[in-house]
This record gives structure tokens, C-alpha cells and sequence, in this order.
């Protein structure tokens, strides 16, 4: 059995993430920016709703676009780190190896989910 993956599908996968990454990046800029303090991090963008604050359904309404805000930001971000995480498995060489059993995780299972950390009979315990 092989044990990694080739240098041309580990280029692949790399362009794969990259593009996802950026996707990822451009989708966050609408509910979020890049925290000046840890540009690692994201915060949520307040929207202009001009709220009049004596009125109690549209402060509701900026409350409830903050909190989807939030929502959309927080899944976004979860998503970006674990290409992140795939991208440092490339450049660590451990990219394409099940983390649980040291096997090789099928390339159709990466082709379909390139941040995947384990192949199908171990993902199965992640339920």
C-alpha cells in the first residue's frame, strides 16, 4: 500500500485549498473583518441599519442582524481553519494520511472534502 500521496496530487490538493481558502476569505468580508490585533482572527462587522433606538422593533431587528451576523462569521471561520489545517499538513507531509490509523485516506474522499483528517472507517467515529 502507498503511503503518501504523490507530489503532483499533493500540488492539486494545495491549488484545491488555496482556491477555498480565498473563497472562504472573500465570504467573510461581507459579515467580517480581519481582527487588527490577530490578523488570524475575524470579528463580525456591525451593520448600518440606522436603528432608531426609540424603536424597540428596529433595535430588534439590528440585535437579530448581529446575531446572524455572528452565526455566518463563526461557521466561515471554522470552515477557513480547517484549511488551514490541511495546508499545514501538506507542508508537514502528513497531508492525505489518516490521523487515526496512519492509512491513506482514498483520493476521492479528498477530492470531494480536501480538508479531510481521516479516512471514511475512522471519520465514522467523529458522529
Amino acid at each position: 500500500m502507498k503511503k503518501k500521496l504523490s507530489k503532483e496530487k499533493l500540488e492539486y490538493f494545495k491549488k484545491k485549498l488555496e482556491a477555498r481558502k480565498k473563497e472562504l476569505e472573500k465570504a467573510l468580508s461581507y459579515v467580517a473583518q480581519k481582527n487588527p490585533a490577530n490578523p488570524e482572527d475575524w470579528e463580525t462587522v456591525v451593520p448600518d441599519m440606522n436603528a432608531m433606538l426609540s424603536d424597540k422593533n428596529e433595535v430588534a431587528d439590528f440585535f437579530e442582524e448581529m446575531e446572524n451576523r455572528a452565526a455566518i462569521e463563526d461557521k466561515l471561520e471554522e470552515k477557513l481553519t480547517l484549511v488551514k489545517e490541511a495546508m499545514e499538513r501538506i507542508k508537514k507531509g502528513t497531508y492525505g494520511i489518516c490521523e487515526e490509523g496512519g492509512e491513506l485516506i482514498d483520493e476521492r474522499r479528498l477530492e470531494v472534502y480536501p480538508c479531510a483528517k481521516n479516512c471514511i472507517a475512522h471519520a465514522k467515529n467523529y458522529k
